[in-house]
């Protein structure tokens, strides 16, 4: 059987200002993740991984927006740099206070990266990002 990795975190916005600012940054998440490709190349990043919430409480949104994702893929820790990138990329377009993304590979073990914006809110921009990496391994050293 060939190696699976399984990707999967979220995204989340707790915006801040009036009701049309609240909204505006709820619909241009929205969009961005719209306007990922349907079919992407090695490794995807596309628009069937994720799941975006409505606007209000009723369609899943209280306070903050929680965009979440997952995928399963062949062995793409080897393409890792490349799919950070990617996110980051997305994550730049965005509106957002944090957000996490696990990797769950069976040679490499479990990664976990988050993201925290320097201000209350990480606005669309070309901002540098921060993040972190956290890595536990199961098993016992042979």
């Amino acid at each position: 059987m060939d190696n699976e990795s399984i990707v999967y975190g979220c995204i989340k916005h707790l915006p801040f200002g009036d009701k049309v600012q609240r909204q505006a940054s709820y619909v241009r998440n929205r969009r961005v993740i719209r306007q990922l490709p349907q079919a992407d190349e090695w490794p995807f990043l596309c628009r069937e991984m994720f799941s975006v919430p409505g606007d209000d409480l009723m369609g899943g949104t209280f306070q903050t927006q929680v965009i979440h994702f997952g995928m399963s893929y062949q062995a793409v820790e080897y393409e890792w740099e490349h799919w950070l990138h990617k996110f980051e990329s997305l994550l730049k377009q965005m509106y957002w206070v944090s957000a996490v993304v696990h990797l769950e590979t069976e040679l490499a073990g479990h990664h976990t990266f988050v993201w925290d914006c320097a201000e209350v809110c990480h606005e669309p921009g070309d901002e540098p990002l921060r993040v972190r990496c956290e890595w536990a391994r199961e098993g016992a050293i042979a």
